[in-house]
């Protein structure tokens, strides 16, 4: 057992919701599109000053927590760094719907 999968045990979340919810918050939005537009424009040279603006920003990263990834993060398999990010975000944003208090990445790895 990991310290994810005790967390999640504890906490009574189901797996099923840590991947709806990673699904929901990582899905790149039209808005993404545009960071990711403009920030190719500014490499070519040829972008506007709003442009510049919106390239400053970061964009989602349009790959959800799956299953396969979930399930070594609970058998306390090494996971990359990213992933593990991704996780933390999708637990965290299960825990605000039941109205607790976030928690970081070193409480669940």
């Amino acid at each position: 057992m990991s310290k994810l999968s005790d967390f999640l045990d504890k906490n009574k979340i189901d797996t099923r919701r840590v991947l709806v919810a990673s699904k929901n918050i990582e899905n790149m939005k039209p808005e993404d599109r545009q960071i990711a537009l403009a920030k190719e424009r500014v490499r070519e040279g040829r972008a506007s000053d709003a442009e510049k603006e919106l390239a400053t920003k970061k964009k989602r990263s349009g790959r959800a927590v799956t299953n396969p990834m979930l399930e070594r993060a609970l058998r306390g398999d090494k996971i990359p760094s990213k992933a593990q990010d991704r996780i933390t975000r999708a637990v965290n944003h299960v825990l605000q719907t039941k109205k607790k208090d976030a928690v970081s990445r070193a409480d669940l790895f």
